[in-house]
């Protein structure tokens, strides 16, 4: 975005934000963290929102923090460290707008990350409008655990869906993930068919859980199916965690649970891209 078409931009959200008609900048949500100068999550450099609460719990999970919606305190390096509070997508918006120079430069944008944003969905429609509103590009990762209603309102306001898909069968992904999967399997697809997003597939790879070449085949093939969709990202298990449920007084449920090294993810990367097509990332 040039230097005037900013300041235009940012004249209009001044003026929008005096304006009664454009409530949306008051919703109020709840987070847990705003991450700046990210290379992940989207294209670019972005902006990442952490927003508080989930519906699952993966075993894996390295947000323990984000999965309760209450406010909690965790133990970080023996001092006290507050998970949760409460902003405005004014207040939000704000520290987007102070990006957007970063975001010109790499066609970065805005991310919704969590936790499950689709359990704040007012709040996830409000900030991607203003996101959108700003100018700059919209994505956010999400599992699609919501009525497919909730996520048609989010979809107009988004331009990258970077949509959770763990495995296939929904009774191992209830064992592993707490509920299972026939709702999001169901919501992938009517996104696919909207047409209003592009719709990125990604899979985290987890020992012992879909860490074999024919379960992330498995859900490949579901992937190619979906109109549209060019590319699933492959994304290997870490304990990067493991500290926040030491933190938070739980136990951390992966155990010593092995990384899948860098050759059997290229192993992967090659068996997907082989047999379906598809474009195969590592990370995301």
């Amino acid at each position: 975005m040039s230097a005037p078409a900013d300041m235009k931009v940012q004249a209009e959200i001044r003026e929008s934000s005096m304006d009664e008609s454009f409530d949306y900048l008051n919703v109020t949500g709840r987070i847990f963290d705003i991450q700046r100068y990210s290379i992940h999550d989207g294209i670019g450099i972005r902006t990442i929102v952490f927003l508080k609460g989930c519906a699952l719990r993966c075993r894996w999970c390295c947000n323990p923090e984000s999965q309760s919606h209450d406010i909690e305190t965790m133990i970080m390096n023996g001092k006290q460290k507050t998970c949760g509070r409460d902003v405005t997508v004014r207040e939000v918006i704000e520290t987007v707008r102070r990006d957007m120079p970063y975001y010109s430069r790499s066609k970065g944008g805005l991310t919704l990350s969590g936790g499950e944003s689709l359990l704040q969905p007012e709040f996830a429609a409000a900030l991607l409008k203003a996101g959108k509103k700003l100018g700059v590009s919209t994505a956010m990762e999400s599992m699609g655990f919501a009525k497919f209603e909730t996520i048609e309102k989010i979809l107009p306001w988004l331009d990258t869906y970077l949509y959770d898909i763990k495995h296939t069968d929904p009774k191992k992904h209830e064992k592993w993930c707490g509920r299972e999967n026939t709702l999001m399997l169901e919501n992938a697809r009517k996104i696919a068919e909207s047409g209003e997003v592009k719709l990125i597939i990604r899979v985290p790879v987890v020992p012992g859980f879909n860490d074999t070449k024919e379960e992330l085949l498995s859900i490949a093939r579901f992937a190619k199916t979906l109109p549209g969709v060019e590319e699933i990202d492959i994304l290997p298990y870490h304990n990067f965690g493991e500290d926040k449920y030491r933190g938070l007084g739980r136990d951390y449920p992966m155990g010593d649970a092995p990384r899948p090294g860098a050759e059997k993810m290229k192993g992967f990367k090659a068996a997907i891209e082989g047999e379906t097509g598809l474009y195969c990332q590592i990370g995301g």
